[in-house]
Formats: structure tokens, sequence, C-alpha cells
């Protein structure tokens, strides 16, 4: 098995075929994380879940995708409820945490701890959100989405709206995106346009991005709509937040000027940069999106800590 015993830290990591891999064996996994077909193929393994920061659908999500194969879950929701607390290092964590468990998710506010964690742990790392740097297994989730919602991802026209300097979700996602010769229009604020360096990596592998700050243009041609929270908790300055919260907000209106087949995503939580009236809509698939992460995350423990018979 290629994913046996693997770290999966950045979605970089990654080729396209292993990507396929994955997406292929959430498809197996949908009817279990439904609860409409049961198994224990992971039972007596044990995960070690390990957020200092907060989360709902990543931790959640991770939680039911363990229980559904019969892994066993320990988990950690804060830094004062470890020894963090008292001064221990995040490579002495690890190195606890790694003797208790058979494989460690790790969401952490500093980007790059989950390559040191990595570095320190015998067990397999998932990086579940690194600061502002990477987030593999929701852009594995969105690809899978986006598959099931479009029959393909080659060729798409994906327009990602809202935070691009900071946003982990959209630096990964591109980065798998362009990997699928997919046409990607970032639309955001000039201080949060997507990061030269990100704009590069894209282009390096085939892309040729637009950037723009006007979403009006941009939805009409667009496959999918992938809208991203403009988010106050990574801003050093809370007046230059102030200065772009709100930019862009899609609304009922804004979608007549759409595909009749658009689909709109959020990798949630959303503030107000979608109306709660575009949820009754057949372009809303955000939901979906969210459950889509426990057949997504049962593939990649199935496949990491060797499963085989499903």
């Amino acid at each position: 098995m290629s994913f046996y015993d693997k770290d999966i830290v950045s979605i970089r990591d990654l080729d396209r075929k292993q990507i396929e891999e994955i997406i292929e064996t959430a498809e197996r996994m949908v009817p279990y994380a439904l609860g409409e077909k049961r198994t224990k193929v992971l039972e007596g393994r044990i995960l070690g879940n390990l957020f200092f920061e907060p989360s709902t659908r990543t931790r959640l999500s991770f939680e039911s995708a363990a229980h559904r194969l019969g892994i066993d879950v320990i988990d950690v929701s804060e830094m004062s409820a470890t020894s963090i607390s008292k001064g221990e290092t995040l490579a002495d964590t690890i190195r606890m945490v790694d003797a208790y468990c058979d494989i460690i998710v790790l969401r952490h506010p500093h980007e790059g701890a989950a390559r040191l964690a990595a570095k320190f742990s015998e067990n397999p790392v998932i990086n579940a959100g690194d600061g502002a740097g990477s987030h593999p297994t929701q852009t594995l989730l969105d690809l899978f989405t986006i598959k099931r919602a479009k029959g393909r991802i080659d060729g798409l026209n994906i327009v990602l709206v809202g935070d691009m300097k900071y946003g982990r979700t959209v630096h990964s996602l591109v980065d798998a995106l362009a990997m699928f010769g997919a046409n990607l229009t970032f639309v955001a604020p000039e201080t949060l346009q997507m990061p030269a360096d990100h704009v590069e990596h894209v282009k390096r592998r085939g892309a040729d991005p637009k950037l723009t700050d006007k979403l009006e243009g941009a939805i009409r041609d667009a496959d999918v709509l992938y809208v991203t929270r403009i988010q106050r908790e990574r801003f050093p300055d809370p007046s230059e937040y102030n200065k772009v919260a709100g930019t862009y907000r899609i609304d009922n209106e804004m979608l007549r000027e759409a595909k009749k087949d658009l689909v709109v995503l959020h990798p949630l939580p959303r503030v107000d940069e979608i109306d709660p009236e575009v949820d009754g809509t057949p372009h809303a698939k955000y939901f979906e999106q969210a459950f889509n992460g426990i057949p997504v995350r049962m593939a990649l423990l199935y496949m990491i800590l060797g499963g085989s018979g499903l």
C-alpha cells in the first residue's frame, strides 16, 4: 500500500495519482460514513486527536471517521490541557502522545507545527491545519465534493473568493486544482490577494490564474464558487481586518448571473459572506461538503493504518 504509515503534512506531498486513489477509497467509505454499513476493520487502533486551535468540523469528523472504523480516540482540544502550559516543547509532547497511540492528528496555530510533529513521531501524523500554512485533508474533501457534484475536476472554471492571503484552505486547494488542470480565478481585496509564491507555484504546475477584486464578472463563467471567511484571528492588526470585513457577500440576487449548475462551496464556519437564503438553492453544497469530511478522513485512516477488505 503506497499510503501505509505515511504522514500527510501538505497536499504537495501527494501526486495526482495518489489523490485519485484517496478519492476512490472515500467513495467506497460513503455507506459506512452514513451508517448504512458497519465495520470494525481497524478495531484496536488508537487515534491521538490533538487540537490546539478551535475546530468543529475537522475535529468531529476525524472522531466520527475513527469510530466508524472501530478506532478508539484520545482527545486533547486545548493547550491548557497539556504540559505545554507548563513549558513543555511541542516536540516532547508529540513524543509522549506518540507512545500512547497509533496515529496522530494535529491542529496547531503555528505554521510548520505538523512538519515538526512528523519529525519527532514514529507513528504517522496527519496535519489538520497549521496556522496560515496547510490543510491537506480539507483540500481532499473539497476535491471529493467537486468530483461528486460535477463529475470531474479537469477544465472546470473555479473561482475562489475571500481571504487568499491567510486562508490555509485555499493555499492547499489551489495547489491540487492546478495539478488537475482547473482554470483558477482568485477574487480578493488587494491586501488579501493570493501571495506571490503560491501564484508562482500554481503557474509552475501549468495553471494561469486570474487575480481580481471584482466578483460580479468572475461569477458568470464559474462552475464552482469557493467562498472563504475573512479570518479576524489571522490579522496582526484588528484595524486592517475592519477595512476588509464584509467585502463580499453571496446572495440569491448575485447568483442570478451564475450558471444554473454552479456549485457553491465554503470550508465553514461562515459569518456573513453567504446569505442563509442561498442554503435552500441547488447551488449550495457546503453542508454536503462538511459531511464529506467523514468518508475522506475514513479513507485516509484506513489506508495509512493498513486496512483491507472493504
